[in-house]
């Protein structure tokens, strides 16, 4: 394993500095510096970790692999983004979602079945031009919530001021009407990512930072649940109609303010 890494300028010694998240090169290893004299590819260049405290050695092994299959179909793109419950410190390699910025058109289900046939793992990739990945993250919370989590190819933006259009958020906050008309048919885990989307729509709408901590935070003070128990469809009494006067209050406004906006 190599990484490649530039010396720094320090006040008292000159440094390399190397990534938290990495394979190999554990704490207290020596190691060989020598020049790097050949042209460093977009592939061979560091990514950016945002919101990660860790990741497993294989799960970074993954990740660099599918950025290299992507890059063989999209040589000119403005970024690849990996994020969804990948991340998560579990052993969990059933969602992987990934954002390619590009104003390149190209063949979705091929990178995946690329992907699919070199890994044998199944992603799920999102294609935006450089323009309408930027306004959505304005207008759209759940695009703001995936990149408080991520690794990206390249350094993030910092990102635009939000957009309200009341309109585009009801549209999203019909979604979690869902787990209202289908409660008891629904697992814990699609119970938990409707009641995500409507606090995330909240949180958005009230100008809060839109991160896991928050979301979790908000739905321990709101819907009196703790998280672990409603992936694991351990729903209290209080829950459900918790749940539906939120969201039917939510709702009420966002409806409301649309209507103001026309």
């Amino acid at each position: 394993m190599e990484i490649i890494a530039k010396i720094s300028k320090g006040s008292n010694m000159d440094q390399v500095y190397l990534p938290k998240n990495r394979i190999g090169f554990d704490i207290g290893n020596y190691v060989l510096i020598k020049p790097f004299e050949k042209k460093i590819t977009q592939t061979e260049q560091t990514s950016y970790f945002y919101g990660i405290k860790s990741i497993s050695p294989i799960k970074l092994e993954i990740i660099k692999k599918i950025i290299e299959t992507i890059s063989k179909s999209v040589e000119n793109y403005e970024n690849i983004i990996i994020t969804g419950s990948f991340l998560d410190e579990e052993f969990n390699f059933n969602d992987i979602d990934v954002i390619i910025v590009s104003d390149e058109k190209e063949n979705i289900k091929e990178i995946e079945n690329n992907i699919l046939k070199k890994l044998k793992i199944k992603t799920h990739i999102i294609f935006f031009n450089k323009n309408s990945f930027i306004e959505a993250l304005k207008i759209d919370p759940r695009w703001r919530l995936m990149l408080n989590r991520c690794i990206s190819r390249k350094r993030l933006q910092p990102l635009s001021a939000r957009k309200i259009n009341y309109k585009y958020l009801d549209a999203q906050l019909i979604k979690s009407k869902i787990l209202i008309d289908n409660f008891d048919y629904l697992t814990g885990k699609e119970k938990y990512k409707l009641t995500r989307n409507l606090i995330a729509i909240y949180l958005f709408i009230e100008n809060k930072t839109l991160s896991e901590e928050n979301i979790e935070r908000e739905i321990r003070k709101k819907l009196s649940i703790e998280v672990g128990d409603l992936k694991n469809n351990l729903i209290n009494k209080n829950f459900f109609k918790k749940y539906k006067n939120f969201y039917l209050k939510l709702e009420k406004e966002t409806i409301k303010n649309a209507t103001k906006q026309e």
